[in-house]
């Protein structure tokens, strides 16, 4: 029996300090009580979810312990406190994944049980969720569109290749802070693509801005192929690991992350859809945490499905395939919209700006639209004000129109590369740099506290065509 005032304890304790654990939390006059002896860590989150205790009490050593399990825990109400006796503390690792009390002795858990007020280190100094985007820290960049090929894929290179450019002298003083400290640590690491002509594009001499670019579409990733890179090995997934298991620094984040082209790393995706299951959500939010520090701008190539997999999860806990772009979302500063300029990719889009705004995750208000591949040959005349017209009339938005190239896009295709190395010239091009300067502007007006409340971000008629 239980009294009211109880606290009842889990524990999954490994060894012979299990007998101990439960002897010292058990004496009479502790307030606590051990409602369950759990022989592993399915048996503990199965306790947890029915609710049979409050507090579990877990050996630091306990297989698959790690931020996902921790964050189950979490959400069933369950606080964790590890029991850490090995010579040399895990105390970090622990604290990253999310335990919320350590205790490195038998006779030390009592207090940390009992006190329900203790925050693990690590969480101490984190900033608080929402606040990220007023630290200075790096942006996020969600680039999000309907089912159909729109061009998600395609808008996220080429605006984080955009990007990396950099804004002007005067629009972003100091702005090589990061990378200069990176370069000083070894976390930058050499350029491995060449520029034609021979060199490296990197040492032109121009200022750039660190950019990464993560590819999060769990149903048809494409970011590495795209750009002529081996896809058999998954760098998004391969950072998640590490930061379910402990802390992710930032070079260990770099590693997975090489330098493909001039100040833009590419985390590759899962390389296989089959794979999703690889992207857990609590620990995809670290990633995307932890890649605030590694470059000014992380642009997020995310997937079609916005939908949080209710079925599946009615009955029984399980992976949600759309857990790395929902996550994405509720992270970005901005959200990108991508659209086709053809009337099924004007009928998608306007559906799709309507499950965006009923999402159950809080998303920014900082959004912008895109329509892409506008021509005439799928909207008629003037397709540039046609396609305006129609996302006015039944959207209420304002799109930065990207026209059409087949044959500058089809050679970036064929030969793996961006635009600007294969098709300088290409007005989509020239489109994708005004697009950036777009999300800057975005940025800074969210920053100096003069941002636009409505839900949509407007485009300023002087970039209009």
């Amino acid at each position: 029996m239980t009294g009211p005032g109880a606290i009842t304890v889990l524990c999954a304790v490994l060894g012979p300090a299990e007998a101990d654990v439960v002897r010292s939390l058990g004496e009479p006059g502790t307030g606590v009580t051990v409602t369950r002896r759990c022989a592993d860590l399915t048996e503990l989150l199965a306790a947890a979810e029915a609710g049979s205790g409050r507090t579990a009490v877990v050996s630091a050593t306990l297989p698959g312990l790690g931020r996902e399990a921790v964050a189950r825990m979490h959400q069933a109400g369950v606080r964790v406190v590890a029991l850490d006796e090995a010579p040399e503390p895990s105390t970090d690792r622990l604290a990253a994944v999310g335990a919320d009390g350590v205790a490195r002795t038998v006779e030390d858990l009592l207090p940390v049980v009992r006190d329900e007020t203790i925050v693990p280190p690590a969480a101490a100094a984190q900033p608080p969720g929402g606040s990220v985007a007023r630290t200075g820290r790096g942006r996020l960049v969600a680039v999000w569109g309907p089912v159909g090929a729109p061009g998600r894929t395609t808008t996220a290179i080429e605006l984080a290749v955009a990007l990396a450019a950099g804004p002007s002298a005067a629009d972003a003083p100091g702005r090589h802070r990061r990378a200069n400290l990176l370069a000083r640590r070894g976390a930058l690491g050499p350029v491995r693509r060449r520029a034609p002509g021979g060199g490296s594009r990197a040492s032109r001499g121009q200022a750039r801005e660190q950019v990464v670019l993560a590819d999060a579409d769990t149903y048809g990733p494409c970011v590495a192929p795209r750009l002529g890179m081996l896809d058999d090995s998954a760098g998004l997934a391969g950072a998640v690991r590490a930061a379910g298991v402990g802390p992710l620094d930032v070079e260990t984040l770099a590693r997975h992350a090489p330098v493909t082209l001039p100040g833009v790393r590419v985390l590759g995706g899962i390389g296989r859809p089959g794979r999703w299951a690889e992207l857990s959500g609590a620990a995809l939010d670290a990633v995307w945490e932890r890649l605030r520090d590694l470059a000014d701008w992380t642009v997020i190539d995310t997937g079609p499905v916005l939908e949080t997999d209710e079925l599946l999860s009615y009955d029984t806990r399980a992976p949600q395939r759309n857990a790395a772009t929902l996550g994405a979302l509720a992270a970005a500063d901005v959200v990108v919209v991508v659209g086709g300029g053809d009337p099924i990719g004007l009928q998608r889009l306007v559906r799709g700006l309507d499950d965006l705004a009923t999402v159950p995750a809080p998303i920014t208000p900082d959004r912008l639209v895109v329509v892409n591949r506008v021509r005439a040959a799928a909207v008629g005349a003037n397709p540039r004000m046609s396609v305006r017209a129609a996302l006015t009339r039944f959207a209420g938005v304002d799109a930065h129109l990207v026209p059409d190239d087949p044959a500058g896009l089809d050679a970036a295709l064929l030969s793996g590369r961006t635009l600007s190395e294969c098709a300088p010239g290409s007005p989509v091009r020239a489109a994708f740099g005004e697009l950036a300067q777009q999300v800057r502007q975005v940025v800074r007006a969210r920053s100096s506290a003069a941002a636009d409340t409505s839900p949509w971000v407007g485009i300023p008629a002087a970039s209009r065509g």
